[in-house]
């Protein structure tokens, strides 16, 4: 199997913003990568114009597969949905849970991605090849780790396709992770994230929001580096680098990689990476 490559976007504010994305995109499209993803808000939040990007990396040619989650929509308004990007050509799917929408609170009944795959699949058959989310460092929201793998595999017997992790910094978790599902009888492609490092605030806000861990080294090497942007970005080039290439010699299948809409970071990472890969390393 080729080591698979894929970009991961959110769809922009402004018409300045659409323009740059696609030029973002035909950047990193040099490098093969099976598709990009673009991200879909909270409760769809950001439904219009999710569409509106894919609709734009789609008609430049390239691979493009929407996120996806159920949220607060009703399941003819996810089928019409569904319909208006087989209409477009589109033939992969990241369905996920998706986030709470704010001010909907803890006592909003959640709708889990094991229902969208069903409902994907009971709406499409097989058109789409649905990914799904994984969890190494186990879903913040999870009971257990045996409880988060049990949704895991429920997504996969709903008829997930392959799965792309949360990201992480510690390659031993995505190792972990996959090993348990492996015994757990699950052998679809389960994918890395992975979270170029750019910017200390930033990173420290979005891993405390979604449960990921910064080891305390690399936190406090990067909080050293806040007023030193150059060391900074070499320093986390560094990080990210070695932690692909770990993943890469230990088997996994691809890297999935968290862009923020920027073709620098990655492809700086990639440019170290690249070479391994392609060598059969």
């Amino acid at each position: 199997m080729a080591f698979r490559l894929s970009f991961e976007f959110f769809p922009p504010r402004t018409a300045q913003g659409q323009k740059s994305l696609v030029s973002t995109a035909r950047k990193l499209a040099r490098h093969s990568p099976e598709f990009f993803s673009v991200t879909y808000g909270a409760g769809g939040s950001t439904r219009d114009r999710t569409f509106e990007a894919v609709e734009m990396i789609a008609n430049a040619g390239l691979p493009v597969a929407p996120h996806l989650s159920i949220g607060t929509d009703t399941d003819r308004a996810i089928a019409e949905l569904l319909d208006r990007y087989k209409a477009l050509g589109i033939t992969r799917i990241v369905a996920l849970r998706g986030d709470v929408p704010s001010g909907i609170g803890s006592t909003r009944h959640v709708r889990y991605a094991e229902e969208l795959v069903r409902l994907i699949r009971a709406r499409t058959g097989n058109h789409f090849h649905i990914e799904v989310a994984a969890y190494p460092e186990v879903h913040p929201d999870a009971a257990s780790p045996l409880s988060d793998l049990d949704h895991f595999k429920r997504k996969v017997d709903a008829g997930a396709s392959s799965a792309i992790t949360q990201y992480f910094f510690n390659p031993d978790a995505y190792f972990d992770f996959v090993a348990r599902a492996r015994a757990d009888g699950i052998r679809l492609p389960i994918v890395p994230g992975i979270m170029p490092i750019t910017n200390y605030s930033n990173l420290v806000r979005f891993s405390d929001n979604c449960g990921a861990e910064i080891p305390r080294w690399i936190r406090k090497r990067l909080e050293s580096y806040q007023r030193d942007e150059a060391s900074l970005l070499r320093f986390g080039e560094d990080v990210v680098s070695e932690l692909c290439t770990r993943l890469a010699d230990g088997g996994a299948p691809g890297l999935h990689f968290y862009t923020l809409n920027q073709a620098g970071p990655t492809e700086a990472v990639w440019r170290t990476l690249a070479p391994l890969v392609q060598s059969g390393r």
